[in-house]
């Protein structure tokens, strides 16, 4: 019996016990659960939200990287290339507010995905006139295609003109991860059109053995449509997962009360539980536009949003230009192909970009800077930046010897815009259009526009082998003994030209550099002079000026500026003027560097002007607060136009900084 009672005591206590325990196990289980839930959710969000920023960043990126494949396929100058790109942003004109205003009111996930729908859409429609436009034609004398025979290319008859040639066909973590992968899909995008331009533009629609041009040759044009292609799928994938998101996303438990956390992780609570308001009270649109101009004219009357707002727009010109026409300018100033020119600008200047921009927050976070001292950093980053970028003046390539163009027949420097000047006394036998562009390279070392210009009385070999004989106008400047022979393709560029360019690159990189470490000054700066409730609205009516007065009209008047410079235009087979064929390195180089410069002297002097209102601001606070008090309390108003936190940012947000430089 007392064994048995034993027994029973044990049993029963157990029993008493266990519940207990039980019990506590289940609170313990479900508040994991929930973190783990939680902890999850947001992860799957910010997956999405990365995929997202990469795709978009990706098409953006592969838009510059084709400019020049699309003014040779098309045949349009560089204004007309600049519309075009201008156009990608005017989209945002008739969105982005409302998006701004309000999305944080309805369901976002869904919003996104819709959006990616749309960019996708948009991608699609781009490559669509490589299908509807028929194959691509380049001029290049007949016997390059399929003749070995000798064939005379300075024509006696007009019979025998030549036609056009062939057909051709965690808070920090978390924050850090979005930003990081927006980095990383313009590296992507620029080495995708590094590899899409040596693909020829009619692959898989012709014969690519009885193609008689290279990726080298100065009338390729490279597969520009597959990328758009590729860009629009990964823009459907990254819009799939939007679809199924909750409306909200639950908050950890242990980061509700936290008290340490950083600038901008109080931006996003203050954000959310304005957001939880809205969604409780059912508020109208109608009646959430109520406060729409109130809001508008509030930002508007902050001088350092203003001015700051004034600077950079004008920075983001000069920026948005410079790099729409980046490939362009290394190709036509050094010579360089598409292919290896996009290449060398994903793996080089857009890795300096992200270097740049975590130095500056590191810096930031390091030294604990104010927003004074963020206006200064993001000043003296634009003052050093522009200023190196006025060395690459010194870096660039003379003119080709191009007869009739930059040089004389016999070999005397000139600059003419002549048409008359191609023709000379030795081609005056022959029968030459002015308008074709089927370069060659004389042994003298001069450029003729095409084997007829040149006075070449034979030809022999086929496809890209092709060598032309007895050209009368190579042998004004060579002994009667030579052969006076040529090939097809235009004559590189002089011995430093190779040298110069890896100074520019060097240059450019350090540059990039420089400028982008202002970016995680500059944001913090913009967030602080905001008041908390209008931080969303102001991110909004930010990124809508930057796109919209530097995004559209900057690809578009630095395209008109450059076509300035162009000396020999070509011409469309239904008439009219198409896409320039060269141009004069040096009145090129100037107008390039120049306006980028100008632009960005401009935004200095805003950049000044922010920090001398600031300086304004903050001198009458620092005589009436005590010394004893200073940093433990500040006047209402500064409350209101700064957020007093010394925890910085890992991050920026640099509306399209993914294709700056």
């Amino acid at each position: 019996m007392e064994i048995s009672s034993k027994e029973n005591t044990q049993f029963f206590s157990n029993n008493i016990v266990l519940p207990v325990d039980r019990s506590s196990f289940k609170s313990e289980s479900s508040a994991s659960k929930e973190k783990q839930s939680c902890c999850g959710g947001i992860k799957i969000f910010l997956g999405a939200l990365s995929f997202v920023y990469f795709a978009k960043a990706l098409s953006g990126s592969y838009l510059k990287s084709t400019i020049t494949q699309i003014e040779r396929r098309f045949d349009i100058p560089s204004s007309l290339v600049g519309v075009i790109d201008g156009s990608f942003e005017i989209g945002n004109l008739l969105i982005i507010i409302l998006v701004s205003y309000f999305g944080a009111k309805l369901h976002r996930p869904r919003i996104i995905g819709a959006g990616c729908l749309i960019m996708s859409a948009g991608t699609f429609l781009i490559a669509m006139p490589q299908f509807f436009m028929g194959r691509y034609r380049y001029e290049r004398f007949p016997s390059t295609m399929n003749s070995t025979g000798r064939l005379s290319p300075c024509l006696q008859e007009k019979s025998q003109i030549p036609h056009s040639a062939l057909e051709k066909s965690q808070a920090k973590i978390n924050a850090g991860c979005v930003q990081t992968v927006a980095i990383i899909g313009p590296i992507f995008g620029f080495l995708l059109g590094s590899l899409c331009a040596k693909l020829y533009v009619d692959i898989g629609f012709v014969d690519l053995d009885s193609i008689a041009i290279t990726h080298k040759d100065v009338q390729w044009v490279g597969a520009w449509w597959l990328g758009y292609l590729i860009a629009g799928v990964i823009s459907v994938l990254a819009g799939i997962p939007f679809w199924f998101l909750p409306k909200h996303l639950p908050k950890p438990e242990s980061r509700k009360d936290s008290s340490t956390s950083s600038e901008q992780s109080k931006f996003i609570t203050e954000d959310n539980k304005e957001r939880q308001k809205s969604y409780q009270q059912h508020v109208k649109i109608a009646e959430m536009a109520k406060d729409f101009l109130p809001s508008l004219k509030n930002l508007f009357g902050n001088p350092v949003y203003f001015l700051y707002l004034c600077a950079s727009i004008i920075q983001f010109n000069s920026l948005i230009g410079m790099v729409t026409y980046k490939p362009k300018y290394i190709e036509q100033q050094y010579g360089q192909t598409s292919s290896k020119t996009n290449f060398v600008i994903g793996l080089i200047n857009i890795p300096a970009v992200a270097f740049g921009i975590f130095s500056g927050g590191l810096i930031m976070k390091k030294f604990r800077i104010n927003v004074l001292g963020a206006a200064k950093l993001s000043l003296g980053s634009s003052f050093f930046g522009y200023l190196l970028l006025l060395s690459l003046f010194a870096m660039g390539c003379e003119n080709s010897d191009v007869a009739g163009l930059t040089v004389s027949y016999h070999g005397t420097k000139q600059i003419t815009h002549y048409e008359q000047a191609l023709f000379s006394e030795c081609n005056s036998g022959c029968l030459c259009s002015k308008n074709d562009w089927d370069p060659i390279c004389g042994e003298n070392g001069i450029t003729y526009i095409s084997a007829c210009l040149a006075g070449c009385q034979a030809s022999n070999g086929s496809g890209k082998n092709i060598v032309f004989y007895n050209c009368s106008c190579v042998g004004i400047l060579e002994s009667p003994s030579r052969s006076l022979s040529a090939v097809v393709g235009p004559c590189q560029k002089g011995n430093e030209c190779p040298k110069m360019f890896l100074y520019f690159l060097v240059i450019s990189v350090i540059t990039s550099y420089t400028l982008s470490i202002g970016g995680t000054p500059g944001y913090i700066l913009l967030l602080r002079c905001i008041k908390p409730h209008l931080k969303s609205f102001a991110l909004g009516i930010y990124t809508l000026a930057i796109r919209v007065l530097a995004g559209i009209p900057a690809p578009v008047y630095f395209g008109v500026a450059i076509d300035t410079t162009c000396l020999k235009w070509g011409s469309k087979r239904c008439g009219g003027r198409g896409a320039c064929r060269l141009y004069d390195s040096r009145a090129l180089r100037y107008v390039y560097l120049g306006l980028t410069l100008v632009l960005g002297t401009m935004s200095i002097f805003f950049s000044i002007a922010v920090l001398w209102v600031l300086r304004k601001r903050s001198a009458p606070q620092d005589e009436t607060v005590p010394a004893n008090r200073r940093g433990a309390g500040l006047t209402k108003k500064r409350k209101d136009n700064f957020v007093n936190s010394d925890h910085l940012i890992q991050t920026t947000y640099w509306p399209e900084k993914e294709t700056r430089l």
